[in-house]
């Protein structure tokens, strides 16, 4: 399932639409969509035939020069344009494929994190998307119905798109599922071009490929985009409907590790998530038995990563 320059090229040049770029599309039927090859050759300044074969990736890469003019014509947006040159650059590099330890996420991220307490809920995800730690209010708007400690055992960890393609609870949470699936593809599909040679993340691609035909169809589309912010429509089992926004904030030390924090849109959902945490803490077991403290999370890793090892 891992792109490839020629590929995305083909996806993007099939999108963008002639009119949209000054082209007259004359009275002749088209019968490609899209832009065709020689006319975006034409516009790119390059010539047909070299454009075919990097096209076909039949050439090892092509110059950034190059590139920029494609990226230009077709008016790639910024996530585009990253993901092209990402895989570019991965074309004239080892294919190979290396499996990464189980990630440890940073320590800055979890002191953040860890200041948070229950004032908004929050999890940190790692960078195929595995969650790493959670808030007892991150837990309890989006994955109740999973065990509160699951992130800290490496081999149990929740993965977000596994459950958002996989999981018919997950699904039924969302009420613009549709919508927000189209941002974990394309989101996918930035993340394995910064990271070609990630075993991890191309099984997990695979998998979901192989298990999900919608995920399928969509990664056919060839969308590339970035996720930091953005809505979810909730229909939340406990305390019903909920308008909340995401906001993903990273720490340039560790940028695959990102802290999602969700805030709410109007005042029924302000209500709402205020519940979260006064829920566990009115039915749940003592908060000593069960938070996740930055302490906890780190000799939970170092324990199982020696064990792997």
């Amino acid at each position: 399932m891992k792109g490839t320059l020629g590929s995305f090229l083909k996806t993007r040049r099939n999108k963008t639409d002639p009119a949209s770029i000054g082209l007259d599309p004359g009275n002749a039927t088209r019968r490609v969509p899209g832009l065709r090859r020689e006319e975006l050759a034409r516009l790119a300044g390059v010539s047909v035939g070299y454009y075919t074969r990097i096209e076909q990736d039949q050439t090892r890469t092509a110059s950034m020069q190059v590139l920029d003019a494609l990226a230009s014509v077709m008016r790639l947006e910024d996530a585009e344009r990253i993901h092209l040159y990402n895989l570019a650059n991965s074309s004239s590099s080892s294919s190979r494929l290396v499996r990464e330890p189980p990630e440890k996420p940073h320590r800055r991220v979890l002191a953040l994190f860890e200041s948070l307490h229950e004032t908004l809920p929050a999890v940190v995800l790692g960078r195929r998307g595995d969650i790493l730690a959670w808030n007892h209010s991150g837990h309890e708007l989006l994955f109740e119905h999973l065990p509160f400690e699951t992130p800290m055992d490496i081999h149990r960890r929740p993965s977000v798109p596994r459950s958002f393609f996989l999981d018919p609870l997950t699904r039924d949470l969302y009420s613009n599922w549709e919508e927000l699936a189209r941002t974990h593809v394309a989101y996918l599909r930035l993340t394995s071009g910064r990271y070609p040679s990630d075993a991890r993340l191309a099984e997990l691609i695979g998998e979901l490929a192989m298990k999900s035909s919608k995920f399928a169809s969509l990664w056919a589309e060839g969308d590339v985009a970035d996720c930091t912010v953005g809505n979810m429509i909730l229909s939340h089992p406990t305390v019903g409907a909920l308008d909340v926004d995401y906001q993903v904030w990273l720490q340039p030390e560790s940028p695959d590790h990102r802290l999602e924090v969700y805030t709410p849109n109007d005042d029924a959902s302000r209500d709402g998530l205020s519940v979260l945490p006064n829920k566990f803490r009115a039915s749940g077991p003592s908060p000593d038995k069960h938070s996740t403290t930055l302490k906890d999370l780190s000799s939970s890793e170092s324990l199982q990563l020696s064990m792997e090892h």
